[in-house]
């Protein structure tokens, strides 16, 4: 049990670092314009209504590539429970996407594609993570 729990922090933290890579990439095709705060809730509202398609698009990117990689690793870490691990990783992030879509106006295409996908993506990543078995 402290291999899963520990394949579930691992995970998370392989997620969150994979989110901030890709929206960090995002902003460095995309910065925002001088004078807004990003740490001022009110003018990241105005940050994520004036994206781009394809910034939004990198954003859900990040999303989905955090659960993919998060569940993989957390399934690698746990051994004993990997497909628990990795969707409890998954679910994590749906969560992470609803506090977001909460506190800041996304449009509707990338709360749904954010709550619908991470758990399906970390389970398969904790398929391709388990070894097969040899005849």
């Amino acid at each position: 049990m402290g291999r899963t729990i520990l394949g579930v922090v691992v995970g998370l933290a392989v997620a969150m670092v994979a989110i901030f890579l890709v929206e960090g990439l995002a902003t460095a095709i995309s910065p925002p314009p001088p004078g807004l705060d990003l740490k001022n809730e009110a003018d990241l509202a105005r940050l994520v209504e004036m994206a781009t398609p394809t910034m939004k698009g990198l954003v859900v990117f990040g999303w989905l590539l955090a659960s993919f990689v998060g569940g993989w690793v957390a399934a690698k870490v746990s051994r004993a429970h990997r497909v628990a691990a990795a969707v409890v990783v998954g679910a994590g992030i749906v969560i992470g996407v609803i506090l977001n879509a909460t506190m800041l106006p996304h449009p509707l295409w990338m709360t749904v594609v954010g709550v619908l996908l991470p758990v399906p993506l970390a389970w398969w990543a904790a398929r391709i993570a388990t070894p097969r078995a040899t005849l």
